[in-house]
């Protein structure tokens, strides 16, 4: 995310009211609960992640152990072990 200068896009009158409240720092405006988006919306990360926990499952259910899933995909056996859980869970 990039900044923008207030002063480009704010009336002079609200850049004053804000100064009283901090002046020179940065300040973060949120989105509108409307607008916001849920982590991975806008990238294909979640899509990623799901898909590669499906891939450690199936795995798993041929047989690899938690061990060696760990070491294949940098993750520590109990991240393993919680995604297996999930994707259990999910399946039923």
């Amino acid at each position: 995310m990039s900044y923008i200068k207030a002063n480009t896009v704010l009336p002079q009158e609200i850049i004053e009211m804000i100064q009283e409240y901090i002046d020179g720092g940065y300040l973060y405006i949120p989105r509108k609960s409307n607008n916001r988006k849920s982590w991975g919306e806008t990238t294909n990360s979640k899509l990623w992640v799901q898909n590669r926990n499906k891939e450690i499952y199936t795995c798993y259910k041929n047989g690899l152990k938690i061990s060696e899933l760990a070491g294949q995909y940098f993750l520590s056996e109990k991240s393993i072990q919680r995604i297996i859980l999930q994707e259990k869970r999910n399946e039923v």
